[in-house]
């Protein structure tokens, strides 16, 4: 019985231990010493998964994106089965270049700056693209797709006024 009563105090009165605990009368492992290298180990591990997961998600989409526009290029279609925007986004391939069909004006768009949901297919986008070089009034002929790229290939042209010297 003399481990259950602390020193006495200043005022000489000796002062109960609490029994709950094992405070100094027996000690164990913690869980963090039994359970946290493998805790630590798996999340590692984990982490590096996800990594190679999302590389090989990237790698994916690229090829997806890559195969479309070879096909586009080569045969001028079928547009569809087409990636969608995010798959382009993610794999690398930002930019759409367009062809219009009247005027053959070539142009390189911005897949970030489409105003779609992402996950919309390429070839939705078709239809709502215009050619501005050609346009009478409302009227504006359509354009096609061409590929996708990775940078910009067609710089904008410089507009010059036509009373200008070019």
């Amino acid at each position: 019985m003399a481990g259950r009563f602390l020193p006495a105090n200043s005022g000489g009165v000796a002062q109960r231990r609490k029994v709950g605990c094992n405070c100094g009368i027996m000690s164990t492992k913690s869980r963090e010493v039994i359970w946290g290298s493998r805790i630590r180990g798996a999340k590692m591990h984990a982490e590096h998964a996800r990594e190679a997961a999302e590389k090989a998600v990237r790698e994916a989409d690229r090829a997806e994106a890559a195969a479309w526009s070879v096909r586009m290029e080569g045969f001028g279609g079928p547009a569809q089965p087409a990636p969608t925007i995010a798959q382009c986004l993610n794999g690398g391939l930002g930019w759409l270049e367009v062809e219009c069909n009247r005027c053959r004006t070539r142009a390189s768009l911005p897949l970030g700056a489409i105003r779609r949901p992402r996950d919309t297919p390429l070839w939705k986008l078709e239809a709502s693209l215009k050619c501005r070089s050609c346009r009478k009034g409302r009227t504006a002929p359509p354009v096609h797709m061409i590929k996708l790229t990775e940078t910009r290939e067609i710089t904008p042209y410089r507009w010059v006024h036509p009373e200008e010297e070019r």
